[in-house]
């Protein structure tokens, strides 16, 4: 054969091809460009098996040198439990408490790796080994989400049938035991709060000069695992406590919606500095409020979500949207710039309550600091763009986001970095006896320790990321996963139904959860490309690889586009307050409205008089507007399924003689057709359709500023040049679109076709009357009906505009006058034509169509601010 003649150049060919191959799967850097073609099937096999062959390294050393004790010491080959000699050590002591604690916190993860056999073994070995009759004093949090939870969510398994890990002879000895530890951890409830102390003993209950100093995940963040107890059991002691310590927190939030992070479970009160983020301490508070209402369908702790959102994005977020920061709980102010790992939680949640686009951007941070250090440090200084603590102890959080956001998007960017996680944890991480903890990024000093979440959160996700066929991605029930990653769910039986009066005040329950909309490419002329990119073409990318002072690696330039641009973001206000007044000037907030002012509706409330009613809008995660939430409308609160009816007839009026107001009116009727300057233009062969577009009659929706077009003539005064009779002709600038510019030629007597986005009503209207025309046509990006509107102040700096009028077409009529402006270039229709289809007009030498019929699902809604308030409803 011939490869025996050459067999050293054969060899040398071979070994290429497997070191190249080699390379090609741990390509450790996460910004190729052709990297997103790549993920077959067989590559995320190969990635998902290489995480299973991890997982299992780590839990067998853990069987063989450390269990029955708490945790893997893998750099020694042994095993630790509680640190005996030295109480104080609360590093160790708050998860060690001699209750064989990682092989509890991995019982579900053998359900998610299909190791029914290993899970069956597992079982077995709690049932026969672990109990709780033990004197250590462990933390409650970390004692309920890392054992009371592995438990429960073992329990489940065991005992469902139907399913491949139910135990035909497992007689709920798991719950047993899950209900033993409950019982002994309830004495920490008992202070003059509800909330919980933070350490309990397990035999002796709460020690003498026990500590009062909690904080606000460990006090809050314990009603997934005691709720689903009290429901499994029957026993609800543990559901109550729960609650209670859930909103003795919530309901101490400072004035502002924000909940500190330190607390006094015997006075209440805030322990200094008052300072709040999403970060260690209170992170998981906001899950669980998010999370019990997904489990359970109660209302009230969506309401605590929705609210505690809107603050965090309010003040937390930073402007550009990137980061968040530690913040003062009652003014907002940055307190710290720094960031820890256990934030990097956040997009995953983010994912699941809804709001993708703001998940994408956190995480593409905590990917770069990956990126810069082989693994997420402990602390990062924003300011000074470096680490400032540099362990990294296996944590899940960033892991967790990142399956969450590939879930959403399925985009293969979040593989590649799944795929360069999984290269740095087995090239640092692996030793002989399991896996280590990194004390120093920089070094790769290792500890010789394997914290137990690196088996029931960080490998669970990272296995989850690459096996697509896992049954959990096609189960549409109501699971979670625990901030430990265990998963928990209630079947229907277990569910409370909603009382009568709940129901009454929330009849309907409006859910926003959009899909991913990924970035789609445009030209110069902002129209669509129809070019579907993927996360590294955002135009945001590099900036989130900028702000942490990190140069473009090789792979980042090949992604590299000539036509790209690196964009500087610009996000709008999350949720601002705005006391409401008919006539745009500041009034002082009505502090009890009376029922004459404001009334309850069933499906809301109706507000008679707006002035002085303070609103809370916040933005909806659909991108569509906004809605007025946690509205202070006297003493109530607006909440999701509300609508609140706005009947103040002062709204659309404006200034008259002595004490007369003319109503100007939301909407008028628009003509639209062609001045065809050809007369044989009807016997050249135009199609019917074509004919059919010469003409139309739509809804057009006015402005609270500039020329009153619903005003009538009158000899005292100039008329409106938008009201003149034969109609004026119709202009679109293609260079200035959306009329955010000056407009670089004249356009007297005109009205000009401009479109929604990137400046406000009022500055479009200014530069057309810069440009001499008699007013403009705002073409919308969706149907609903907008009236434009501008605050009092900004209307008295722009000057008198009563010679130029706005109105404002819905996105389907807009479409009809587009396609009249297309005709009139391609068919040479002549110049397209607006007037006003006025009653008193007394020209009736052509024929008009019939008048437009108005939808009756169409609702007009309040415009505030360049806003739209969806979750309103004009009565006027």
């Amino acid at each position: 054969m011939w490869w025996r003649r050459y067999w050293p150049e054969s060899l040398i060919i071979i070994l290429f091809i497997v070191l190249e191959g080699s390379k090609r799967f741990w390509d450790t850097n996460a910004s190729s460009p052709l990297k997103g073609v790549g993920w077959t099937s067989q590559r995320k096999w190969a990635a998902r098996e290489k995480t299973r062959e991890l997982w299992y390294h780590g839990f067998d050393n853990y069987m063989e040198h450390a269990f029955p004790m708490d945790e893997l010491t893998p750099l020694t080959c042994g095993g630790q439990g509680p640190d005996w000699a030295n109480p104080q050590n609360i590093a160790s002591n708050d998860v060690a408490g001699n209750f064989s604690l990682t092989l509890i916190d991995v019982l579900d993860t053998l359900v998610v790796l299909d190791d029914r056999h290993g899970f069956e073994s597992a079982v077995k070995n709690v049932i026969n080994h672990v109990s709780f009759d033990v004197n250590t004093k462990p933390q409650v949090f970390e004692t309920t989400i890392r054992v009371l939870g592995g438990l429960l969510s073992g329990h489940i398994f065991a005992n469902k049938t139907g399913q491949p890990f139910y135990l035909p002879w497992y007689h709920g000895e798991l719950l047993e035991l899950a209900h033993d530890l409950g019982r002994r951890l309830l004495p920490a409830f008992a202070t003059p709060t509800g909330l919980p102390y933070a350490r309990i003993n397990l035999r002796h209950g709460i020690m003498k000069g026990e500590t009062h100093e909690t904080c606000t995940a460990g006090a809050g963040s314990l009603i997934l695992e005691f709720a689903t107890l009290s429901r499994l059991t029957g026993d609800d002691r543990f559901e109550k406590v729960a609650y209670k310590a859930f909103f003795g927190i919530w309901n101490r939030k400072s004035e502002i919606g924000l909940v500190g992070n330190t607390i006094n479970t015997r006075t209440g009160a805030w322990t200094r500095p008052e300072i709040t983020g999403i970060g260690a301490g209170i992170d998981s508070f906001y899950e669980y409020a998010l999370k019990w209402y997904i489990m359970s369908g109660e209302m009230e702790f969506l309401d605590v979500w929705d609210d505690a959102y809107a603050a965090i994005m309010r003040y937390s977020r930073a402007t550009d949207g990137f980061w968040y920061r530690t913040v003062n709980m009652n003014s907002g102010d940055v307190a710290y710039f720094t960031v820890d790992s256990l934030s990097a939680f956040w997009p995953g949640l983010q994912v699941l309550a809804g709001d993708i686009q703001s998940a994408i951007r956190l995480h593409l941070m905590y990917y770069n600091l990956w990126r810069i250090h082989s693994g997420l440090p402990e602390v990062y200084d924003t300011n000074f763009k470096q680490a400032t603590s540099h362990q990294y102890p296996l944590r899940p959080e960033f892991v967790e986001s990142t399956w969450y956001l590939y879930r959403a998007t399925r985009d293969p960017f979040y593989l590649d970095v799944g795929e360069r996680v999984l290269f740095d944890l087995i090239t640092r991480t692996k030793v002989d006896c399991g896996l280590t903890g990194i004390q120093d990024l920089r070094t790769n000093k290792r500890d010789d320790r394997m914290e137990s979440f690196a088996l029931s959160e960080t490998l669970k996700y990272l296995f989850l990321l690459f096996d697509e066929g896992n049954p959990l991605h096609s189960d549409d029930s109501n699971y979670v996963f625990t901030t430990e990653g265990h998963i928990l769910t209630l079947d229907s039986k277990y569910l409370k139904p909603m009382s009568a009066a709940r129901k009454k005040m929330r009849s309907i329950d409006n859910h926003q959860c959009p899909p991913y909309i990924p970035f789609v490419l445009v030209n110069s002329d902002r129209d669509t490309t129809g070019l579907t990119l993927g996360i590294r073409s955002r135009p945001d990318v590099d900036y989130s690889r900028e702000l942490l002072g990190m140069p473009p690696s090789q792979s980042d330039k090949n992604s590299w586009s000539p036509n790209g641009w690196c964009e500087k973001p610009k996000v709008d206000l999350f949720s601002y307050d705005f006391i409401l007044s008919s006539d745009g000037k500041i009034v002082p907030e009505d502090l009890s409205p009376s029922l004459l002012k404001l009334g309850i509706l069933p499906d809301g409330f109706v507000i008679h008089n707006v002035t002085g009613i303070r609103t809370h809008i916040v933005r909806r995660l659909d991108g569509k507007g906004y809605d007025i939430r946690k509205c202070k409308l006297g003493h109530y609160a607006v909440r999701p399924g509300h609508l609140v009816y706005i009947n103040d007839t002062t709204l659309f009026s404006e200034e008259g003689k002595g004490a007369n107001k003319l109503r100007r009116d939301p909407e008028v009727q628009l003509r639209f057709y062609h001045n065809i300057v050809d007369p044989m233009f009807n016997i050249q062969g135009a199609t019917p359709d074509v004919i059919g577009h010469a003409e139309t009659l739509v809804i057009g929706y006015t402005a609270s500023f500039g020329g009153d077009l619903s005003s009538k003539p009158s000899p005292s005064r100039e008329p409106l040049r938008f009201r003149k009779k034969h109609g004026l002709p119709i202009y679109h600038d293609q260079n200035n679109s959306l009329g955010c510019r000056p407009f670089n030629q004249s356009y007297p007597d005109s009205a000009l076709l401009i479109y929604r986005g990137d400046c406000t009503f009022l500055e479009k209207l200014l530069h057309a009357k810069s440009a001499s025309a008699a007013g403009i046509i705002v073409i919308s990006d969706e149907d609903t009906p907008i009236n434009p509107s501008a605050n009092a102040e900004e209307i008295m700096a722009a000057g008198d505009l009563n010679d130029v009028a706005i109105v404002l077409l819905p996105r389907q009529a807009g479409e009809q006058v587009e396609e009249m402006m297309k005709l009139a270039v391609g068919q040479g229709m002549g110049r397209v034509m607006v007037e006003l289809d006025q009653v008193e007009q007394e020209d009736t030498a052509s024929p008009s169509p019939e008048p437009v019929q108005k939808n009756s699902d169409i609702h007009r809604i309040l415009y505030l601010n360049g806003h739209p308030l969806l979750n309103t409803r004009l009565l006027i």
